[in-house]
């Protein structure tokens, strides 16, 4: 396989600009470089058996440690859960957990984590999908039912004020307050983005209950994640519930197929709009859906609109300063995150029952042979990283 010319045209006719910092940021190391590349991840994906003969069920699709963070449900609370559905497809439940083992093994030397912890760390993470699994029953994580650092994350959030976190994204000019535009979370929108954005958004707001709450103030391009970089979306600050302080950050994303699209074999329903496989998969697999979760469309493209989530709502493994104990806690959480999406959404549009789920976490058999495959892909992601940093200080991606 040619590796540039993989990502080159997987990602050709993406906004340079932002392009641009994505390919920066694939450069830093080999996790990032996982974070950017899904689509190789599984083109690289060896058909092995334990993989195909898994149980199909609704995916995240680009399971990874970065992809699990807190949010604010529509019924206002904060949850911890996975948080980005993007790639969300039907597929053989051990993607999910090869990938998320797979950054593990590959994210390991980014925090400061060693070989052999990593590899505890991945028995960890089996083992709270599969104690999850077997129990047959979905449950969630809230700021009052965790502990350790996600519960440290969800406390840190108790007492952050809605102007705190508009004064980090937003410039207040006496009374009215205006999108930073700092070159790292955000970028200036053209006149025709603008008029475009604000046209949709007069139109959305009339078919809502309080139109006046998106009433528009400013618009700025996103920067955020990886992997999307490029993608056309927007921050949109609207009035909310008054001016200043009380004004509300939302997102607006382009909705693209899955990278998993080329190697599904089970059936998909037809979805309206890519956005409408986005917003149906989060709102089957997330025990609360985010706040202002909408599938849009703005002429022939279809955008996922939400609340902006904060990027710094993530816990930070750092194994430099956690204990191993403190990240296997982690691991085991994100694990039952994931059986209890996945369970969550059992039945649905041909997904496996929880019958079959249950007695496939009992199976033994299939999880070393996971870790291996795991193994394997983490190296191969690491191989093609490093002629991906090759190419790139050659600057075959610069335009």
């Amino acid at each position: 396989m040619d590796v540039i010319r993989n990502i080159q045209h997987f990602n050709s006719g993406r906004e340079p600009e932002r392009l641009a910092l994505k390919y920066r940021n694939m450069r830093l190391n080999p996790f990032v470089f996982l974070r950017g590349t899904c689509h190789l991840f599984f083109d690289r994906l060896p058909r092995e058996r334990v993989l195909e003969r898994a149980p199909a069920t609704w995916l995240c699709g680009d399971l990874h440690l970065e992809n699990f963070g807190s949010y604010k449900g529509d019924n206002r609370l904060v949850y911890f859960d996975v948080n980005d559905f993007d790639e969300a497809a039907l597929a053989p439940c051990t993607w999910d957990l090869v990938r998320c083992l797979s950054s593990i093994l590959v994210g390991a030397a980014s925090m400061s984590v060693a070989r052999p912890a990593a590899l505890v760390l991945c028995s960890t993470f089996l083992g709270g999908y599969t104690a999850a699994l077997a129990s047959g029953k979905a449950r969630w994580i809230e700021r009052d039912t965790a502990d350790g650092l996600i519960g440290q994350l969800l406390d840190s959030q108790r007492n952050r004020l809605r102007p705190q976190f508009l004064d980090s994204r937003t410039e207040r000019k006496g009374k009215q307050r205006r999108i930073r535009l700092d070159g790292k979370k955000a970028l200036p929108v053209s006149d025709k983005q603008r008029n475009k954005i604000t046209t949709f958004m007069e139109g959305f707001a009339k078919q809502q209950a309080d139109p006046q709450f998106y009433n528009v103030l400013d618009i700025a391009r996103r920067i955020a994640g990886t992997g999307s970089l490029g993608v056309d979306r927007y921050i949109i600050l609207v009035e909310g519930k008054g001016s200043p302080d009380r004004n509300y950050l939302l997102d607006l994303k382009q909705a693209l197929p899955s990278s998993l699209t080329p190697h599904l074999t089970d059936r998909q329903p037809r979805w309206q709009t890519e956005a409408h496989r986005i917003v149906a998969l989060q709102q089957r697999m997330q025990a609360v859906s985010m706040a202002f979760l909408h599938p849009v469309a703005i002429g022939k493209k279809s955008y996922v609109l939400r609340a902006l989530q904060p990027d710094e709502d993530r816990v930070v493994l750092d194994g430099a300063h956690d204990t191993l104990q403190h990240l296997e806690g982690v691991v085991r959480s994100m694990g039952e995150l994931v059986a209890w999406a996945q369970l969550r959404s059992g039945g649905r549009n041909n997904s496996a029952i929880i019958d079959t789920l249950i007695d496939f976490a009992q199976q033994k058999k299939w999880q070393q042979s996971l870790l291996d495959i795991a193994i394997h892909c983490s190296m191969q992601t690491e191989q093609d990283w490093q002629i991906y940093a090759e190419a790139f200080d050659d600057n075959v991606f610069s335009s």
